[in-house]
């Protein structure tokens, strides 16, 4: 490697370790090697278990990174070992709008009791966008397939729609783009994106609460489009009803159609998604290692497939077999904790800090400082995404109207804490122990 490409790479992976935090950039980036820049292309190999997971799930932020220290938009190939480049991270200016994932199709979902008619209910919207239920509003808890499936109706009506033209966004992706609209003073262009579509798929919509203007205009894009006869899928963290800071109106419109749920699954979904994620990246695992991970990883989809790479990635780099043993002591040493059949609350997890860091709920919700309260509060902020469905937005709103933003960090800074400091795994663990056996 050139020197120049080579101190490039230096300060690429300084960038990285900076926004990413210690534990995930030792974990998942740590491994990769630059290979080559060629022009506007930055190619990195590594191991394939790692590679596939850096691209897949960490691709933004190699994309960023690589354009802010190169000072020029940058396209991320990410290879395995001694291959020729299989991932491509497009350019941040690329990811302007945010793409369909191939992966996420009707043949690569679980279908299992907890969420058949959501899964129906989406086929049937892809087969006959307009003629079957519009809208339809899928509502669950994160991490369980809501966005698997807007994926799968886009790339469905892409593949057998006709030319039927399909855009998919977050509510956060349509906040954005309208308030940079804005500040252009010119919204022409966001209109004609958002509302000359003849299927459109919103994430997320809940991100809109209090969002008076978005929530505006999101109002005036659903009735255009509806009086043109377009297709629309809503995905929501719950039910309509439910959204207190959206005006009643727009709960209307989303209540018009269809409305499904999602719901956790059992073990022998959890089970049948391990199986078929193992299988498309080329992983060989042994029965009772997924058993486990599917006896242990209990709350979501997200959990069980993120608690499945890191078993990969530490299997990889203690060069052992992935066998029960393996995933077993993988998941004690990663902080992963076997989860309750029964869901812990938020309100539980914070009396339990509470106790046993000895503050009061007053200070643990505070905007105080003081480390023991700044550390008990990112804990339990931590704790609640581990062990509740609830989004981080949520949570957030738990810990007295906070931003999501916040609780990512309290997340970040406590993965990295029970990765390398015994103290702060012996409190992660000891509350982690009494929440799921009181549960």
């Amino acid at each position: 490697m050139p020197e120049n490409l080579e101190q490039s790479w230096r300060d690429i992976q300084t960038a990285l370790r900076e926004s990413l935090g210690d534990r995930t950039y030792g974990l998942w980036l740590a491994p990769l090697r630059c290979v080559s820049l060629d022009r506007d292309t930055l190619v990195l190999d590594g191991p394939p278990a790692v590679a596939a997971w850096a691209a897949d799930r960490l691709g933004p932020a190699l994309a960023m990174a690589s354009a802010s220290v190169l000072g020029r938009d940058i396209t991320v190939r990410v290879a395995l070992a001694g291959d020729a480049p299989t991932s491509l991270v497009p350019s941040p200016r690329a990811r302007a709008e945010t793409p369909l994932n191939p992966k996420y199709t009707f043949e690569q979902f679980v279908i299992g009791t907890s969420n058949r008619l959501a899964h129906a209910a989406a086929l049937s919207v892809a087969e006959m966008p307009t003629q079957a239920y519009n809208p339809l509003f899928i509502y669950g808890p994160p991490g369980l397939g809501k966005t698997h499936l807007l994926h799968a109706i886009g790339n469905y009506i892409k593949a057998f729609g006709g030319g039927l033209t399909v855009r998919y966004a977050t509510a956060e992706d349509f906040t954005n783009a309208f308030l940079a609209a804005l500040a252009a003073h010119d919204t022409e262009p966001f209109k004609a994106r958002f509302r000359g579509v003849d299927v459109l798929l919103i994430d997320d919509v809940e991100f809109l609460e209090r969002k008076a203007r978005s929530e505006e205009e999101m109002f005036h894009t659903f009735n255009t489009l509806y009086d043109a006869g377009s297709q629309l899928v809503v995905s929501c963290d719950r039910l309509p009803g439910d959204l207190a800071g959206i005006e009643y109106r727009l709960r209307e419109r989303f209540a018009s159609g269809l409305i499904t749920d999602i719901e956790r699954p059992d073990h022998a979904t959890r089970l049948a998604i391990l199986r078929k994620r193992a299988a498309y990246d080329g992983i060989r695992i042994n029965d009772d290692a997924l058993a486990l991970l599917a006896e242990t990883v209990t709350t979501n989809i997200r959990a069980l497939e993120g608690a499945l790479i890191r078993v990969v990635a530490f299997a990889s780099l203690q060069a052992r077999p992935l066998d029960a043993a393996l995933a077993h002591e993988a998941l004690a040493r990663l902080g992963v904790a076997p989860t309750a059949g029964d869901a812990v609350t938020i309100d539980a997890v914070q009396q339990a800090a509470c106790a046993y860091f000895e503050i009061s709920l007053a200070a643990l919700l505070s905007r105080s400082r003081a480390e023991t309260a700044t550390w008990a509060r990112q804990v339990a902020m931590y704790l609640s995404r581990e062990l509740t469905n609830h989004s981080l937005p949520h949570i957030g709103r738990a810990f007295a109207g906070r931003d999501h933003t916040t609780v990512l960090h309290a997340c970040r800074r406590v993965a990295t804490e029970i990765a390398t400091a015994p103290a702060a795994f012996a409190d992660v663990e000891a509350l982690t122990t009494h929440l799921t056996h009181a549960a």
